[in-house]
């Protein structure tokens, strides 16, 4: 959640539109101790009160509903019945194995973020660095090392003996032992890190490449001969008075690198995916200025882009140049395009709506099924003709309590033959698993959840992302850990049997495809 001071007397802090990125910190906001108060204002326990702030003024800010501007206890949670840390699941999965965060880790401002995974091995974000799992034995992971290098969001990928972290906090420098530092100072870094983890039990920095704007999250595109890796970063929310993050910013970074010579990797373009400056924003949608992240489908050589106020669908053919052909908008109910996973046969597409920016209690009847939820859409036609038609939302069917952030969030494809099937994190709603095969009507058919953190106040936690990988679910939970759950259910047998090197799920394989894709 971007964050800014109101009155640095009361230690009070209201969304603003100026800072990078829905969970963007700037220094001093203890987002993970505080209240949310709707999506748009954090406080202490002791002062929490919506009356303190200018609700109108959040609405303005373009990325949150005027409506949630409310105390968080105004929310319809009656159905919501766990107790703190109580476990509730469907019987078709269970929980195999959990390693709690570690040492710096292990402080509740330091949020668990995203997962790669490469060889039986996964690599989880943090935003005080990452760690790396052996998950060779799903059901006994073990820590090879943990690596202290602080820049949230550590958005991460793998390929090849490369590591790769998104820094989107502005930083003194950009080693690993930068701070923060105002990013007004035109010296102060964001951008693109890279390790050599050659050695897995100790990956070496070896090459940064600063991004426009930071680099909130990045997705790795491979070239076809697979001696480049080219990384599309997403960054947004630019300032007049961020000498590295002026506005117009429509664009995404693209960084290219030599898979022999990472030391080489830089800057190789900034495509303007919205010449026409996008979304202009609205009192419940988000204004467009960049994108939050993109998915790439390197076998299908197409990509989805989630934009803030835009979905976009791109061709990807050539990776240096990559081109808008289909964009949509949902006006109605999505607040801000978060992410998109493609089915496997790359005819529809998911894109989610994180409304509140993760920090907000979504789940429950106040704010219905419709929005921070899934939209589901077919795509029609081909090249540069094809179209997206919106056919169904989806949202998890159980109401969350007023101190649980609960909002749709990243998931992945269940690899089955014949269906559409996803696995997902919805922060502290847990885990969901979904049939989409008909669009118009798409069904849950499993869920694991814990119960909240607190039910006195609100804590920032839950699964960032819930991934599938050889057979198991993988979620790298804010404040928990890493979770490994077990799916036993007829219609996901197929997906048991299929495995995979590397997964960078916003890279999406194509599981079932000819040797080489």
């Amino acid at each position: 959640m971007s964050t800014q001071p109101i009155d640095p007397r009361k230690g009070m802090y209201m969304i603003a539109d100026t800072p990078r990125g829905l969970w963007r910190l700037r220094a001093g906001a203890l987002l993970a101790t505080a209240v949310v108060l709707g999506t748009g204002l954090v406080a202490t326990p002791s002062q929490a009160s919506p009356s303190t702030v200018d609700c109108a003024a959040l609405a303005a800010a373009g990325d949150n509903f005027a409506e949630l501007c409310l105390d968080g206890t105004a929310m319809d949670d009656a159905g919501a019945t766990l107790a703190p840390d109580e476990i509730s699941s469907s019987p078709n999965i269970r929980q195999v194995a959990n390693i709690p965060k570690q040492g710096t880790f292990d402080a509740l401002t330091a949020l668990n973020s995203d997962i790669a995974f490469q060889d039986g091995y996964a690599y989880a974000g943090n935003y005080n660095g990452f760690m790396v799992y052996d998950v060779r034995n799903p059901k006994r992971p073990k820590i090879v090392t943990q690596v202290l290098c602080p820049g949230s969001q550590n958005d991460i990928t793998v390929y090849g003996n490369l590591l790769f972290l998104s820094t989107d906090t502005s930083r003194n420098d950009d080693s690993c032992n930068s701070t923060t530092q105002s990013a007004t100072i035109k010296e102060s870094w964001e951008g693109i890190k890279i390790f050599d983890i050659s050695n897995k039990s100790a990956p070496r920095y070896i090459k940064s490449v600063e991004t426009n704007c930071g680099s909130h999250t990045h997705t790795l595109v491979p070239s076809a001969d697979r001696r480049t890796a080219y990384l599309y970063v997403s960054s947004y929310s630019p300032n007049a008075t961020f000498p590295d993050c002026q506005p117009p910013h429509d664009l995404i970074s693209i960084v290219k690198v030599p898979l022999r010579n990472p030391t080489s990797a830089a800057l190789i373009g900034t495509p303007n995916l919205f010449p026409d400056g996008g979304f202009p924003g609205s009192p419940t949608g988000s204004a467009t200025t960049g994108c939050h992240d993109i998915t790439a489908y390197p076998a299908k050589r197409i990509a989805a882009g989630a934009c803030m106020g835009d979905g976009i669908l791109m061709d990807i053919a050539d990776p240096e140049a990559p081109r808008v052909i289909s964009r949509v908008r949902d006006t109605t109910n999505f607040a801000f395009w978060h992410s998109a996973t493609f089915n496997q046969s790359g005819d529809k597409v998911i894109f989610t709506d994180e409304l509140g920016g993760g920090g907000a209690p979504t789940c429950n009847p106040t704010i219905g099924p419709n929005r921070g939820a899934d939209a589901i859409y077919d795509i029609h036609g081909r090249g540069d003709n094809r179209t997206l038609e919106f056919k169904s939302y989806y949202k998890i069917p159980r109401t969350n309590a007023n101190t649980e952030n609960c909002v749709a969030h990243n998931g992945s494809l269940v690899p089955v033959l014949g269906r559409d099937i996803m696995v997902q994190a919805w922060y502290q709603g847990g885990i969901s698993v979904f049939d989409f095969t008909d669009s118009a009507h798409p069904v849950e058919i499993g869920y694991w959840e814990r119960g909240p953190l607190s039910d006195t106040q609100a804590i920032t936690g839950g699964s960032w992302s819930a991934y599938w990988y050889n057979g198991f679910v993988f979620s790298n939970d804010i404040q928990k850990g890493l979770d490994v759950l077990e799916v036993n259910d007829w219609r996901v047998w197929t997906a048991k049997l299929n495995r995979i090197g590397t997964l960078n799920t916003q890279s999406q394989p194509w599981y079932w495809g000819p040797p080489g894709f």
